[in-house]
């Protein structure tokens, strides 16, 4: 154990038998349980409505949810003197979702829906508005003509820099028609339905958020954790990006996709509204558009085989994803 994780596991009421690295974060192994351990930026007054959105859901029957700890001062933050600031959360048993799983998706997806359901219980603290999508499509739209435009001017080009610029007419045309999707769209009425009923998305719900774990009967259950990313929005915006993050990584495969809309639908059902608003988000080529900023932001010195890998697996990816459109909403580029 490092000293900076002694020093602030001492401000806490337990007794530590163990800890181990994950990702980002300590896991420790308690008298009272396992706990994590991280850094974190968050606010304190976005700290406090966080934990009364757990209070929330826990009053509500949904009791696999994290949960952020007080230390004996009765702060949910611990500042050590370099201004690093830790919480400490109460935490479970488990593995993440396993992707190879299908199983697995479709029990995901339907936790998803019933925390959906919870999520709609109307006015709370510190609730913020996610971006509209008209205004995120803007901003990615300039960001990546900025990198076509600093790429262009770049001598001598290597192998990233050509790959995107051979690539970028065609990946820019899947934003264009996005765009045009959303033009002819219902989205502004329900976006702006769904923050005036304070409608409450996670924000980041990944395999790396949903863990796998045991009740007292050893039967599998699902605990969703790290809300951090909490906001008012569209729903189905975390169903977007569950349903993309799992198409990546399988492929594109539209019995799986389909799969998950209908674990999803058979709790909380999707309506015209719901599918018109999954087209449009699942149209605009957002993998390319990351790995694009990505690039931008780093040091264009040494790109790395992995950000090459990205960019043509987003490209390759993009025939798969278009048939599997074609097929789950009739869709056509």
């Amino acid at each position: 154990m490092q000293e900076y994780e002694r020093y602030v596991l001492e401000q806490y009421d337990i007794d530590v038998n163990s800890t181990h690295k994950i990702r980002g974060a300590v896991l420790c192994e308690t008298d009272r349980g396992p706990f994590l351990l991280r850094e974190t930026t968050t606010a304190p007054a976005r700290l406090q409505a966080l934990c009364g959105l757990y209070e929330d859901l826990r009053r509500q029957g949904y009791l696999n949810v994290d949960a952020v700890v007080p230390n004996k001062a009765g702060e949910y933050v611990t500042v050590l003197e370099d201004g690093g600031r830790y919480l400490l959360k109460r935490w479970f048993q488990g593995r993440e979702c396993d992707l190879r799983r299908p199983a697995e998706i479709l029990s995901a997806s339907g936790n998803l829906a019933k925390l959906h359901l919870l999520l709609r219980s109307g006015e709370r603290e510190g609730l913020t508005a996610a971006e509209s999508l008209e205004e995120e499509y803007r901003r990615h739209d300039r960001e990546l003509k900025k990198v076509r435009k600093f790429v262009r001017e770049m001598s001598p080009k290597g192998e990233f820099e050509a790959a995107f610029l051979k690539c970028f007419d065609q990946m820019y045309r899947w934003a264009q028609v996005a765009e045009e999707l959303l033009k002819q769209s219902s989205y502004k009425a329900f976006y702006q339905e769904s923050i005036q009923n304070y409608h409450v998305v996670h924000g980041e719900y990944n395999y790396h958020n949903i863990l796998m774990i045991r009740d007292g009967y050893g039967r599998q259950e699902i605990a969703t954790v790290n809300f951090e990313q909490y906001k008012s929005n569209v729903q189905v915006e975390d169903l977007y990006y569950f349903l993309r993050k799992v198409m990546e990584k399988q492929g594109w495969k539209e019995r799986l996709g389909d799969g998950i809309l209908n674990a999803y639908s058979a709790i909380s059902p999707l309506g015209e509204r719901e599918m018109e608003y999954l087209k449009i988000r699942l149209a605009y080529p957002e993998k390319f558009w990351k790995t694009a900023n990505a690039y931008y932001r780093s040091n264009k010195a040494w790109i790395s085989a992995k950000s090459i890998e990205k960019l043509t697996t987003a490209i390759a990816q993009t025939r798969e994803k278009e048939r599997f459109l074609n097929q789950i909403f009739s869709f056509h580029l």
